[in-house]
């Protein structure tokens, strides 16, 4: 048994409470919670997430390592010319 009086109220149906309405319930020693973001409107978990290349880091990072991706199908049409002038400096 736990102490008596050193515990906080549990309050097993607690509200957690975004942009005015209430969005789930959980336990809590606090009989509301309000919250700015939640699963339901966070862009990661809604899938409306973007990337944002500012000043091309993604392709130089997907260059950089060797990822696939749009800068993968720059390399490749490039290539192709590279090896053809390397086969014409050795005829």
């Amino acid at each position: 048994m736990p102490k008596a009086d050193i515990h906080p109220t549990w309050y097993p149906d607690a509200k957690v409470i975004c942009n005015g309405e209430v969005v789930m319930t959980t336990g809590s020693t606090s009989p509301e919670l309000h919250v700015d973001v939640w699963s339901g409107n966070h862009p990661f978990y809604t899938g409306t997430q973007k990337i944002l290349d500012t000043e091309g880091r993604v392709d130089r990072f997907m260059r950089k390592y060797g990822m696939a991706g749009v800068s993968d199908a720059k390399a490749a049409e490039a290539k192709p010319e590279a090896k053809q002038d390397a086969a014409e400096a050795e005829a």
